[in-house]
C-alpha cells in the first residue's frame, strides 16, 4: 500500500523492480490524495473515500503507464 498525491501533470509514481514508473490519472484527478494498492504488477488506485479511480496491470517495459 502506498499513499500519494496526483501531481500537476496528473500522474503518480511507483517504483517497480528498481525502476520509477509514472501512472497517468487524468486531469480530473489532479491534486487528489490517493492510495495505491499494489500486488505484483496489479495496481489499484483509490481516492480518499475508497472509490476506484484506476485499475491497471503494470507494463515494466514502459516508463509511462497511460490511460488506454
Amino acid at each position: 500500500m502506498r499513499h500519494d498525491k496526483v501531481d500537476k501533470d496528473s500522474r503518480v509514481t511507483l517504483r517497480y523492480r528498481g525502476k520509477m514508473l509514472h501512472i497517468g490519472m487524468g486531469s480530473a484527478n489532479r491534486g487528489k490524495r490517493v492510495v495505491m494498492l499494489v500486488a505484483g504488477r496489479d495496481v489499484r488506485v483509490l481516492d480518499a473515500n475508497g472509490d476506484l479511480l484506476r485499475h491497471l496491470t503494470l507494463d515494466p517495459t514502459r516508463d509511462y503507464q497511460g490511460r488506454i
